[in-house]
């Protein structure tokens, strides 16, 4: 069974989330918060596995509550759900560690899926968007952390063999297993076992801090 926090200041919202999440035998709401500081007290209290997480909430918003939940290192996991696909907001919501975001206009499979995905370890955003996602935003950032040249050797990138270095970039560059397996000639099963050594050795929670680990690593650079 999934447990389900639903933190969104609208009640009509949190709503219509529970009646879609409850609708399904494999999962269960555990409670709802209007604001990030009610989100942060019930993830305490609850330990659910995903927190659907507004971005804009009064008081304490859904990026800064998310920054703390995943501080704690809980397992708990957390879903963005924002209005826009290209909110700027999503960008720091993946930096704050979400593990993803959906738009709320999404199709009720689609919000399911990404509730599943999350659940068990992996990102709700395809890898292709996101790297236009983070294409995005890496433009948003002050020129100098995006130009400044090569970067020092990142101490989370040491215990990497080559071959994971070279996966790393090449999940940056937005390329799925599939895509990994055919273009390096590696079994689909092979490069699962180089991504999840990745995520482990590096400390990434999920294939999207990866690819904002190579953005922050400069191992991918903007296009």
């Amino acid at each position: 069974m999934t447990t389900v926090l639903i933190a969104d200041d609208q009640p009509m919202q949190r709503f219509g989330f529970r009646m879609l999440l409850e609708s399904q035998d494999d999962m269960t709401v555990v409670g709802e918060a209007s604001n990030g500081t009610e989100a942060i007290r019930l993830v305490d209290r609850h330990h659910p596995d995903v927190v659907l997480m507004d971005i804009r909430m009064p008081g304490l918003d859904g990026i800064e509550a998310t920054r703390r939940i995943v501080a704690t290192g809980d397992r708990t996991r957390i879903l963005i759900v924002t209005t826009f696909d290209l909110d700027e907001y999503a960008y720091d919501g993946l930096r704050a560690g979400a593990s993803g975001f959906l738009v709320k206009d999404a199709q009720p499979e689609e919000l399911l899926a990404g509730v599943r995905a999350v659940a068990s370890g992996d990102a709700v955003v395809a890898p292709s968007l996101t790297r236009r996602l983070l294409d995005a935003y890496i433009h948003h950032l002050p020129a100098s952390s995006a130009m400044a040249g090569p970067a020092p050797e990142d101490p989370r990138l040491a215990a990497l063999t080559d071959r994971e270095r070279e996966i790393l970039t090449v999940i940056g560059q937005g390329w799925t297993n599939t895509e990994i397996a055919e273009r390096l000639h590696l079994a689909e099963s092979t490069v699962k076992t180089h991504v999840g050594r990745i995520l482990a050795k590096t400390g990434a929670r999920d294939r999207v801090q990866a690819v904002i680990l190579a953005y922050d690593t400069q191992l991918v650079t903007p296009a």
